[in-house]
């Protein structure tokens, strides 16, 4: 069953079952040649980029060791399809301990946050073993980005329809609020505004991609991320 580009709707979680997610499944139900389409690019092209990028995470690896104390990598607890927990690998941007402490949001001026590891997230580097995540088939190139477990518990039932596809590396939402950190500087309860505020408007949009569905539509996506980030 884990095998099946979509699951048939009486195999999914009973969480997800709702007359708020059927709309959207029965979206996606016709675009299952695409979905399929969608898993093949992905192997295919997490795995060249990891073969042609060897090089640049040896030297970001060495960077951020020479940088600071601790691992090289980051790996965090998120939520993907179907609401299973997997783990997030990232190249390490803050210092040892700092996910227990603080915010659950990092925002620029983050003093937990490393030299090199500012440097990284300025250009996204940091998320480059995520290609890790797309060839496990945990993420995608394109879709919404994985939240936390105790975001997820925050979800409204429409919201749930976003844990239809694999979770993302990049999305319309993603792009659209890329500088979120700069919204949430200087407030008070950072994690209450990002879930109040800032969460159901990515939510908007993700929802959107959904209901616009399509390869081209992705791959229009793919190359704006690019834009975005260079």
């Amino acid at each position: 069953m884990k095998k099946k580009i979509l699951w048939e709707w009486n195999e999914l979680p009973e969480f997800m079952k709702t007359e708020e997610v059927l709309p959207y499944y029965n979206i996606l139900q016709k675009h299952k040649v695409e979905l399929l389409i969608k898993r093949v690019f992905d192997i295919v092209v997490a795995f060249i980029l990891i073969l042609l990028l060897m090089p640049v995470f040896f030297l970001l690896a060495v960077w951020i060791k020479l940088d600071s104390r601790g691992p090289i990598f980051y790996k965090q607890k998120r939520v993907t399809q179907y609401g299973r927990i997997f783990k997030i690998y990232k190249f390490r941007t803050m210092k040892p301990g700092s996910d227990k402490i603080g915010s659950l949001v990092t925002i620029d001026d983050d003093k937990r946050i490393t030299n090199v590891g500012k440097k990284l997230r300025s250009k996204r580097l940091d998320e480059l073993p995520q290609l890790f995540n797309v060839l496990k088939g945990e993420m995608s190139f394109v879709g919404v980005r994985p939240e936390i477990p105790p975001y997820v518990k925050m979800y409204t039932k429409e919201m749930y329809a976003t844990l239809l596809l694999p979770a993302g590396i990049t999305s319309l939402a993603s792009i659209k609020y890329r500088n979120e950190s700069k919204i949430l500087k200087g407030t008070r309860n950072i994690n209450q505004k990002y879930i109040h505020v800032i969460l159901p408007k990515k939510m908007f949009w993700n929802l959107k991609e959904i209901e616009n569905f399509s390869l081209l539509s992705e791959g229009k996506l793919l190359l704006y991320t690019i834009k975005a980030v260079l």
